[in-house]
């Protein structure tokens, strides 16, 4: 048995090593994080969010969502407009600018695990997603609740229905 857990623990540190390696090519090809890069893709993806739409896609609490954005806007990859009907909201857009710096980004680590899981049956994907859920009830704190319900590391949601017509409504 004790073998089974140093070899986990050594594909752990694999799977570690992999994205902060990622992290550094995101940064020095771009000077972004990659929670910069996620909000710029959650932006292009919908032409125009809230900041609170933004923290739901990315899984982030609304006031990191609103760091992120503001250090977006400094670099000019964003611009807020407020809403018309309530001042207190505001719609964030991708720049030109920021534009250019998603799409010169290279191929984050995420997208080439979804284009090689999508390879795999989808047996076999289920078996691996309850493994690493295991993994990470196992090495998370134990203060620190289950994140079953979350959205997979791996992959941004969607846009909720809700969220879509209040893009839609924009006003």
């Amino acid at each position: 048995m004790e073998d089974r857990a140093v070899s986990c623990l050594i594909a752990l540190r694999r799977v570690l090593s992999a994205a902060d390696q990622n992290v550094r090519a995101v940064a020095k090809a771009t000077g972004l994080s990659v929670q910069q890069m996620i909000v710029l893709q959650i932006i292009e993806d919908t032409t125009e969010i809230t900041p609170m739409m933004i923290a739901r896609r990315a899984g982030v609490a609304p006031a990191t969502a609103t760091a992120l954005i503001e250090k977006l806007a400094q670099m000019d990859y964003v611009t807020r407009r407020r809403s018309e009907s309530d001042r207190r909201k505001y719609w964030v857009s991708l720049t030109d600018t920021g534009l250019a710096a998603l799409h010169s980004a290279p191929d984050p680590l995420h997208q080439k695990f979804s284009e090689e899981f999508a390879r795999i049956p989808d047996y076999e994907q289920a078996m691996i997603l309850a493994a690493l859920e295991r993994v990470a009830n196992l090495v998370s704190s134990p203060d620190e609740p289950s994140r079953t319900e979350q959205p997979h590391v791996l992959e941004m949601p969607k846009a909720t229905d809700a969220e879509k017509e209040t893009v839609q409504d924009r006003g």
